[in-house]
């Protein structure tokens, strides 16, 4: 009996011993460009809402300066802020010719993005993980050599505003992730910003826009669901910016370089203005001095700083593609060059310490809490969250796992560590830990059990003893009762 009862107990140790084989968490990152931290304020948007009490939403998250589209994806995907990462604008520039390439051609200028910064689809893809991306800004390129799995570009001219085609591209990378058993996708929407550049954030079409958005939300979670990815598909949806109202008309001063005392154009080599309310020159040689101190002060909501004295909130200054004088203008305005050629009603662009410029974030899935509500917290933590739930170990980055964790579920599981070859060593060694514990448990029984029987042949011995030694019984003696 003791000995089935061993055996039942080493068998299950041995299971016990053996974690249960979880399916391995993936990761889908999507963008919504331009979804300022407050869309939802004045719009029903019921599938957020309902994202927001199965997963984690953020009060708001802060972006890298500068604040425009291709920088501030890179930084999502490398966790790095754009000083760092190296691609610093949404245009490709060449200073010594004077070319300046759009943002759509830009996607494809490979040294533009490939300078020394991986991003985690490499990352995951050399550590045995499946990488996959369809529109996000970086996807047309190779980083040292490589591209990831499997990308999609969209051509140029694109409806960004379609949903058909929103839902025909979930589907998409829902099947990535079933059929090809893809670990990580980055999806990129490019509205509500289009519509919010159009016609103000402030305006109808907007709202109309964040509801287009929510109900492409709930579609998501129904083909997660429809493709059976609920155990292991983890969502982050959040985007590079926010965006704010342009003012326009009697009520400013426009901020028009050219009309600026003692400031010239022919004092350039090379200029990046006429692009929302940033801007970046090049001085000619010995002129540096010259155009700074005519722009320092010219206007009252033009901010105008040497590259090596901008904020240090910013990161903006450590790099070699930056220029020497960088400028930006307080919320509202935008920097024109020769006269005003800017008629977006919304803009983006500005600190990113201005609340307009700050996007939302939710996440969902097996690896977060439900119903948590986190504070604000920046953009470049993003990267090494994802890592950590796909286990693999980040590139050097900016970010903080430590800032973040607490929206998990649990801390384990999902280590760097935890790869496949290391998970299978963990198995055999709780396996055998397993093992040798119930091994020392038998032995244990087995010393007890001898000594039991050592003892029980101890006392009969001496019973017998005693019995052999004890006088005959007189038959005439008497026994007295009391």
């Amino acid at each position: 009996m003791l000995w089935a009862a061993s055996l039942c107990l080493l068998l299950a140790s041995a299971v016990l011993g053996a974690p249960t084989n979880k399916p391995r968490q993936k990761v889908l990152l999507i963008s919504f460009d331009g979804f300022r931290w407050d869309y939802d304020r004045d719009v029903d948007t019921p599938n957020l809402d309902k994202m927001a009490v199965d997963g984690v939403k953020a009060l708001y998250v802060t972006p890298p300066y500068l604040t425009i589209t291709s920088p501030t994806h890179f930084t999502l995907l490398t966790g790095r802020y754009i000083e760092n990462h190296g691609v610093i604008h949404n245009m490709w520039f060449d200073t010594t010719s004077g070319q300046k390439w759009p943002y759509y051609q830009s996607l494809f200028v490979n040294e533009w993005w490939d300078n020394g910064t991986l991003p985690i689809w490499i990352t995951a893809q050399r550590q045995g993980r499946k990488a996959g991306s369809l529109h996000f800004p970086g996807t047309a390129c190779t980083y040292d050599g490589e591209t990831a799995m499997i990308q999609e570009v969209e051509p140029i001219l694109y409806d960004y505003k379609n949903e058909t085609a929103w839902q025909v591209n979930t589907d998409k990378v829902m099947g990535w992730f079933r059929d090809q058993d893809l670990d990580f996708v980055s999806l990129y929407f490019g509205e509500p910003d289009g519509t919010g550049h159009r016609h103000g954030p402030d305006s109808p079409q907007r709202r109309e826009m964040v509801a287009q958005v929510d109900r492409q939300v709930g579609y998501i979670r129904e083909s997660v669901n429809r493709h059976e990815l609920g155990d292991r598909l983890n969502i982050i949806i959040t985007a590079d910016h926010g965006m704010s109202t342009v003012l326009r008309g009697g009520l400013v001063e426009e901020i028009i370089l050219s009309k600026i005392p003692g400031f010239s154009f022919s004092d350039l080599s090379f200029h990046l203005v006429d692009y929302g309310p940033s801007g970046m020159l090049l001085p000619k040689p010995g002129m540096l001095d010259k155009v700074y101190n005519a722009l320092k002060g010219a206007h009252p909501h033009l901010h105008v700083y040497k590259k090596e004295d901008m904020p240090e909130h910013l990161h903006f200054s450590k790099n070699e593609r930056i220029l020497p004088i960088i400028l930006w203008a307080d919320i509202g305005y935008v920097i024109n060059g020769y006269f005003p050629v800017q008629f977006n009603k919304g803009e983006h662009g500005y600190d990113n310490q201005e609340m307009d410029m700050k996007p939302f974030f939710r996440a969902v899935g097996p690896a977060f809490h439900r119903n948590l509500q986190v504070g604000p917290f920046e953009t470049v933590n993003i990267y090494p969250l994802m890592c950590h739930i796909l286990g693999i170990k980040p590139e050097v980055n900016d970010g903080n796992l430590n800032v973040v964790r607490h929206m998990l579920a649990t801390s384990e599981a999902t280590t760097p560590e935890t790869t496949p070859e290391k998970a299978q060593n963990s198995i055999r060694h709780n396996v055998f830990t397993g093992l040798a514990a119930v091994g020392g448990f038998l032995i244990i029984v087995f010393i007890l059990s001898l000594a039991k029987k050592f003892t029980r042949k101890s006392h009969k011995d001496r019973r017998e003893d005693i019995s052999d030694n004890l006088p005959e019984k007189d038959e005439d003696s008497k026994v007295t009762s009391f």
